[in-house]
């Protein structure tokens, strides 16, 4: 079994336990799964694969939290700009170069910009080395750019 099935099982023994099923609950099952396999992680005779969970666990959480606070921020400029009688926006299409070179991590990246207000993913190239997103506020190109390279990162970070 992998790592992730066994949070999930730890997760659900939780849950009988408890016989709440919320989400709080949920989430508290499955972060005290997490610490349970934390600690026996702590030997050496554990499977490598259960060292790479460990890590990617609390990385998912942080990119978790990051993308909503960057969702938030977005939401309330285009609430602002939608509200105010003055339109502050300055739409343009932009490329972004990409790291990511599986269809995988392209498709997600793409979702995840267009899930952010203010910006849509239109299309990639050929070749998949580039995405072509549009953007209803490019104060900066180059750090528009640089904040959808630091979500790629953050991604990729995750992903491999």
């Amino acid at each position: 079994m992998t790592p992730y099935v066994y949070n999930l099982s730890l997760m659900l023994v939780w849950v009988l336990i408890t016989g709440d099923v919320s989400l709080p609950n949920l989430t508290l099952g499955f972060v005290m799964g997490f610490g349970v396999l934390a600690f026996a992680l702590a030997s050496d005779a554990f499977d490598p694969r259960f060292r790479a969970y460990a890590r990617r666990v609390p990385l998912a959480f942080v990119f978790l939290l990051r993308f909503l606070k960057d969702m938030l921020m977005s939401n309330l400029r285009v609430a602002y700009d939608v509200v105010t009688p003055t339109h502050l926006m300055r739409p343009a299409i932009i490329r972004m170069p990409l790291e990511a070179n599986t269809p995988g991590e392209i498709t997600f990246l793409a979702n995840l910009i267009s899930l952010t207000p203010g910006t849509l993913s239109l299309d990639v190239d050929e070749d998949g080395s580039a995405l072509f997103v549009h953007v209803m506020y490019l104060d900066d190109e180059a750090e528009t750019l640089a904040q959808l390279k630091t979500l790629e990162t953050r991604l990729l970070e995750l992903m491999r």
